[in-house]
């Protein structure tokens, strides 16, 4: 499985669906099945441009991926406890207000989805993923040079070791 927009801490929501796949196949458990999500990440002290490099990304997912009726990822994470948020991102995001959509990004729900923060915070963002039982974690590093890309893969990497 490689969700996106995956939060360690609501794991019971992927795993229910997940359950519900598995039971269509042969002889296959939950055992089977490595969660390998993918996240995007910032290493930064400034919590607040970390958090601001997430928000075009996760409120065209949250807000545009779909319809009012059919967006998955609105869907998610309505049940991670979002509904309200949820709801006001896709109507902004839909009625051509993305830098409201964007605006309307709780931190809590941009922490629960990325990994994006001072090198502590990472570190512990990372051994949550560990504890959710994310066997590869595929990060997408939110700069926009080559140089600067590859930095931020050196920051987790380092961190992930420690």
């Amino acid at each position: 499985m490689i969700p996106t927009l995956f939060s360690p801490e609501h794991v019971a929501v992927m795993r229910d669906e997940l359950a519900i796949g598995v039971a269509r196949t042969e002889g296959k458990t939950l055992d089977d099945v490595e969660i390998a999500p993918s996240v995007q990440v910032y290493v930064g002290d400034d919590w607040e441009e970390a958090r601001n490099l997430m928000r075009p990304f996760l409120a065209l997912y949250i807000g545009g991926m779909g319809s009012r009726k059919q967006n998955f990822y609105n869907a998610l994470v309505r049940r991670y406890g979002f509904e309200e948020a949820a709801q006001e991102i896709q109507d902004l995001y839909l009625d051509g207000d993305k830098d409201g959509a964007m605006a309307a990004l709780p931190d809590d729900l941009i922490d629960a989805v990325s990994i994006c923060g001072p090198k502590e915070h990472v570190r512990e963002r990372l051994a949550a993923y560990r504890e959710a039982g994310v066997g590869t974690l595929g990060v997408t590093p939110m700069a926009w040079t080559r140089e600067d890309r590859i930095a931020q893969l050196r920051l987790v990497a380092e961190l992930n070791a420690a």
